[in-house]
């Protein structure tokens, strides 16, 4: 007897059986279902439309083969449920498909998060066990040429929208598998936006256009999930459409507009350890490529040294991001990251090098209420007695809040300081008014960076 006719046969001799037996039920019906339509799924050539609609049909079919105690809105969810799972992410796809969600956190077979507006939920969302959810992982990330076992237990993809993800698998993951998606718009933010939302403020907005088209060099900085890669994506924005720009990322989020855009991505040693191409390898490479720019999604180690000669040697206008606390932090970061390229350099050579590459660190921070700011433009003016020293050009000033938990309230502002980028500028062609740079009581002094 199946398993199928033997759960239908206790669920009508024992009613208080019947969550339990549609539960086993359901699971043993998926299990069936994506082994008899797992070659659907290779179907790529077919508009995605079609596809669903020629799986939809294919299951009816085989659901009404099976005896079944499922109710009727059941059965549907479950040929819902399959469809997804065939054609898309299985039980999360409503949500990667919902463009409210800006955030998808798997933690486990049982357990599934959502973000939305900046806030984090739990959602009724469920794998039907370990396997499951380990097969939903490969379609992910054999779609870009990646795979995951006890070898490689951590792996960065991206979903073909460029989507972002991170996965996490045993031995390293308790409980898991864990799977990270965070979702790009499909319509990505541009300066107008960032504008509106308050994350920035007009004449911020002129400073860091000019800033970017007259090739000045900027580090974007800040933490997990406080917008850098939005932040790259404008900045990005305002390259010319004739310039050849170079991006490099462990996984392509950037969205470039421009004609000549050259997107590289590293790649992770095969299964032997062999074949390994790291950021720094495609930093190095680039330079070889007659880039007009460089952007790199994120410097996390020895590439740091790399990305600062770079910008000294004839590729100015240069982007990159840096995981930190505050933009003084940042360069603190990349002197440390410099100094793992194995170079035994001088403390001093280190900020000489930055000081001469670096012109601007804009710094974000993600506020309590899920609210992304820019909270500093800040200018890297010089070495002092063997420090570097930066000045705010513009500062984030709060106002007064009617509670503690109430969101932030104020503005991105000047602080009164004319930058010395200028003369970079003017050298250029490019002035701005110094009224551009005017605020309201005293101006802030220049302040030296936290020593590494």
């Amino acid at each position: 007897m199946s398993l199928a006719k033997r759960l239908h046969r206790q669920a009508l001799t024992d009613p208080t059986s019947r969550d339990t037996v549609a539960d086993d039920l359901r699971r043993d019906i998926h299990n069936q279902l994506i082994v008899a339509l797992g070659t659907v799924a290779s179907a790529d050539e077919l508009p995605e439309a079609t596809l669903r609609e020629q799986v939809r049909r294919q299951l009816k079919n085989l659901m009404a083969q099976t005896p079944s105690a499922l109710p009727a809105a059941d059965r549907e969810q479950l040929i819902q449920d399959v469809v997804d799972d065939v054609t898309g992410y299985g039980p999360i796809d409503r949500y990667i498909r919902d463009p409210s969600v800006s955030e998808v956190m798997v933690n486990g077979p049982t357990e599934v998060f959502i973000e939305r507006e900046g806030r984090i939920s739990p959602v009724p969302a469920n794998f039907i066990d370990e396997t499951h959810l380990r097969r939903i992982i490969d379609k992910i990330v054999s779609r870009v040429g990646r795979r995951v076992d006890e070898s490689t237990p951590m792996v960065d993809a991206r979903l073909p929208d460029g989507s972002r993800v991170n996965v996490v698998t045993q031995p390293l993951s308790v409980g898991g598998p864990f799977l990270t998606i965070r979702k790009f718009a499909r319509d990505p933010l541009g300066i107008e936006d960032l504008i509106r939302f308050g994350s920035l403020s007009r004449p911020a907005a002129t400073f860091l256009e000019t800033c970017v088209r007259g090739r000045l060099n900027v580090v974007v900085s800040g933490g997990s999930g406080t917008g850098k890669t939005t932040l790259l994506n404008v900045l990005s924005g305002w390259f010319a459409d004739h310039e050849r720009i170079i991006t490099i990322e462990d996984a392509k989020e950037l969205q470039l507009r421009q004609r000549h855009v050259l997107p590289m991505e590293t790649r992770p040693p095969n299964i032997e350890g062999r074949g390994e191409v790291t950021v720094r390898d495609l930093v190095r490479n680039a330079l070889r490529m007659r880039p007009d720019r460089i952007v790199v999604g994120e410097v996390r180690g020895g590439e740091a040294l790399d990305m600062l000669q770079a910008m000294n040697s004839g590729h100015d206008g240069s982007l990159t991001s840096v995981h930190a606390n505050t933009a003084h932090d940042a360069l603190a970061r990349i002197e440390t990251m410099t100094l793992m390229s194995g170079l035994e350099l001088p403390l001093r050579a280190i900020r000489d090098q930055i000081a001469s590459a670096v012109d601007l660190v804009v710094h974000t921070v993600r506020q309590r209420d899920g609210t992304r700011l820019i909270m500093n433009i800040t200018e890297v003016v010089a070495v002092v007695d063997n420090e570097l020293v930066t000045g705010d050009v513009f500062a984030f000033r709060p106002q007064a809040k009617p509670s503690p938990d109430a969101p932030a309230d104020g503005g991105l502002r000047p602080t009164s300081r004319r930058p010395r980028a200028l003369e970079k500028l003017l050298e250029r062609g490019v002035d701005l008014p110094d009224e551009l740079f005017t605020a309201l009581g005293q101006a802030r002094p220049a302040r030296r960076a936290a020593p590494a």
